[in-house]
């Protein structure tokens, strides 16, 4: 079983920083997950939420503003590319969801597919593009096939939506395997592999570690290595 740090050892340090992936590195994770947004002049940034409040007790909203801005609004913001500088150098895998829905819709998967070719990152570490989005991990699935996706699926996805995903990994939050812990070998006969997000607690990692889960996303990697 694979730990992803989740936006970076965010339980030990504010998340998405340098800070965050630098410590997540140091507590032993396999990878690093993150969430990527664009800013209106295109950037991709790592951010979470549409608006910047929660983070930077800014009301501003990332798709509205050009990166200059965000970064006077938040010194510590990350972008996409910043992020992989940290992932090739430590040669960790990445996990990369794209936030929907979004005012630049399926740009998102654009442009962060050309950064990820344009710096080949694909030669040197594991990267899998991850959505809630339906449509999104099906458009990237046409534009570029060869990339190992991930359907990211809540209390909300139906069914149908898992079984005909083109998606090569499903990923169920933990309060679905908990309730429904036949969820794992139901998504495992469609052959595809199982990230589960987001998991810190002891009974949790127990659980997703007897269920024969791939991969782990949590925000206490240097926990959950100690159940490994």
């Amino acid at each position: 079983m694979f730990i992803y740090a989740h936006r970076g050892a965010s339980a030990d340090y504010p998340e998405m920083t340098e800070a965050a992936y630098l410590g997540a590195n140091e507590q032993g994770a396999d990878g690093f997950e993150c969430d990527v947004r664009l800013s209106r002049d295109e950037v991709p940034v790592l951010w979470h939420n549409a608006s910047m409040l929660e983070r930077a007790g800014n009301s501003g909203l990332i798709a509205e503003m050009n990166f200059s801005q965000i970064q006077r609004a938040y010194p510590q913001v990350m972008t996409l590319d910043d992020l992989l500088d940290i992932a090739l150098s430590a040669q960790k895998s990445l996990l990369i969801e794209t936030k929907h829905p979004v005012i630049s819709g399926n740009r998102v998967e654009e442009i962060v597919i050309k950064r990820l070719h344009d710096r080949k990152v694909l030669n040197s570490i594991f990267v899998s593009l991850m959505s809630f989005s339906w449509n999104a991990i099906e458009k990237v699935h046409r534009i570029a096939p060869d990339l190992h996706t991930t359907y990211l699926a809540s209390y909300k996805t139906l069914w149908p939506q898992i079984r005909f995903s083109s998606a090569n990994a499903i990923g169920p939050g933990i309060n679905e395997v908990r309730n429904r812990p036949e969820l794992i070998s139901k998504i495992r006969n469609l052959g595809k592999e199982i990230s589960v997000w987001t998991v810190d607690i002891a009974a949790d990692i127990e659980l997703c570690k007897d269920l024969g889960v791939d991969n782990l996303i949590t925000n206490t990697p240097a926990h959950a290595r100690t159940f490994l």
